[in-house]
């Protein structure tokens, strides 16, 4: 709580970074479905008018991030800060030769790409099958990782939110921020406020949330609707 008010007496010193889905949009059974409560969107206009940065640090393209949080004035960093980066596409070839052979949802992001089993009727059969996609995308070079009901396939290059909330305090000039996330990627997030002046660690908890996330935070809340109670004394 000491954090907490260092962080809202001088706002203009401060950043306030957030993950998107399952932190400001709960998550859904389809990525396309989602959608960022109104009352959410209220908060967010408050907090734009008065911190030195609001930022939105995604796995979505930020264009597709932008116009779900459709807050103008909030910064969007996306496709895990791979958008800041140089990718060489013939790591995309790679991923896309991959796709035919796997029977879940897939989601071609351009340098990154996702398969979602969160409706398939065996989801432990299907975490196994994707455990084996893994496996050979890591050989092919790629990076692998899970998420919640999702795997990921990225590009080897050191770029992640970590990279993403660093880069944004940095073109910002500030050192004192809040990072809220919900899933294994924002560790990263997390991780990116060590050494900072201030950093204030916000796990979204869930059923699904990494046990990790909340041992990492310094406060931990139930859900993004608790999040934006959170956000609501800011």
């Amino acid at each position: 709580m000491d954090a907490l008010a260092r962080l809202r007496a001088e706002p203009e010193r401060a950043a306030i970074l957030l993950d998107v889905d399952g932190t400001l949009a709960p998550i859904v059974a389809r990525p396309e479905d989602a959608a960022v409560p109104d009352d959410t969107r209220a908060v967010l206009r408050s907090l734009v008018a008065r911190y030195g940065l609001v930022g939105a640090i995604t796995g979505r393209p930020s264009e597709e991030a932008a116009r779900l949080v459709a807050v103008p004035g909030i910064a969007v960093a996306g496709k895990h800060g791979l958008e800041l980066e140089e990718v060489d596409e013939v790591w995309h070839e790679r991923m896309l030769a991959l796709a035919p052979s796997v029977p879940y949802r897939f989601e071609d992001k351009g340098v990154s790409v996702s398969f979602h089993y969160r409706e398939a009727e065996d989801e432990e059969a299907a975490r196994a099958e994707l455990e084996a996609v893994a496996v050979e995308a890591e050989a092919l070079g790629l990076k692998a990782r899970f998420g919640r009901k999702v795997l990921e396939l990225l590009p080897p290059v050191d770029a992640h939110k970590g990279t993403a909330v660093r880069r944004m305090l940095e073109l910002a000039g500030l050192s004192r921020a809040l990072y809220a996330g919900d899933d294994t990627t924002d560790l990263d997030g997390f991780a990116a406020l060590d050494g900072l002046e201030l950093g204030i660690r916000v796990a979204v908890d869930s059923t699904e949330a990494p046990p990790e996330l909340a041992t990492r935070a310094d406060i931990v809340v139930d859900g993004p609707a608790a999040l934006v109670e959170l956000l609501r004394e800011l």
